[in-house]
């Protein structure tokens, strides 16, 4: 048998932490890698093929590290790269190995939470642009009706710690208005994004409190939780010691004390370069 280990959790900087903190929340006893690829995010705007060869370089990265199972907390790798890993790469890297998104379970779970049947979906540039939502959305909730926008200032605001300024304030409010201009009948939205977590509430706060704002973070350690529960023969590979290590492509310092606000404890990651 192979010798246990880690799951590995991968984003392009540091918005898979809330993803992280969550399925770390909910699954206390089990080990973590997690890689930030700080250095070159963000991804959103960039192109299908730069993000595909970004994201696969992560999760050879972490499957060297012995992750048997490595979970996307990133919604423009898992819309632009996700697929591509899954039929392509894996069969050839190591079949028994699983990489997971956040996508799917996102809009596994959104049906029940729209009575009108008319949701919003706020992401950057390219998951809006990949349209992933709406063909995921499609599979498990055909009736729904779906208005999306992209928000390509949020994360840089988020990352910068300006979201609480007049200016990125400014920003959130069109951006949410905007959806909602789309839909009046929306009352549930997305945040198709795993940096909005952090300004979730001041998106509760614009949308009103008749709309659902979902964040990510719960649904994918819910369903990472029932995931290994079904899957015995992943779930006996993974190594339960309660650890977490951190890697960034970035300056660890500046790692360190971003992930340190975003998490409430301190960080002390490892560099690695691509």
């Amino acid at each position: 048998m192979n010798k246990k280990a880690p799951i590995g959790i991968f984003d392009s900087g540091y918005g898979g932490l809330t993803v992280f903190q969550e399925v770390q929340n909910a699954m206390p006893d089990y080990d973590y890698i997690y890689l930030g690829d700080n250095a070159r995010a963000p991804y959103g705007n960039r192109s299908f093929d730069v993000v595909y060869e970004f994201t696969l370089e992560a999760v050879k990265f972490l499957f060297d590290q012995g992750c048997p199972l490595v979970v996307l907390a990133c919604n423009t790798a898992s819309a632009k790269a996700l697929r591509t890993i899954q039929q392509e790469d894996l069969p050839k890297i190591n079949p028994s190995n699983r990489v997971l998104g956040v996508i799917r379970p996102s809009t596994e779970e959104i049906g029940a939470l729209s009575e009108s049947r008319h949701v919003g979906v706020l992401g950057t540039t390219g998951t809006i642009q990949s349209e992933s939502y709406l063909i995921e959305l499609k599979k498990f909730a055909p009736d729904i009706v779906v208005s999306q926008h992209a928000c390509p200032m949020w994360v840089p605001l988020i990352e910068n710690e300006k979201y609480d300024h007049p200016a990125g304030i400014q920003f959130i409010e069109e951006d949410v208005k905007m959806l909602l201009a789309k839909d009046s009948h929306i009352d549930a939205i997305i945040l198709a994004c795993t940096h909005y977590p952090v300004i979730k509430d001041k998106i509760q706060e614009i949308a009103g409190k008749h709309i659902k704002v979902v964040s990510q973070g719960p649904i994918v350690a819910d369903k990472l939780s029932h995931y290994l529960l079904s899957h015995p023969e992943m779930d006996v590979q993974l190594s339960k010691n309660g650890t977490k290590t951190f890697y960034s492509s970035e300056s660890v310092s500046v790692f360190n004390e971003k992930a340190a606000r975003f998490l409430g404890y301190p960080v002390a990651a490892i560099h690695h370069s691509f």
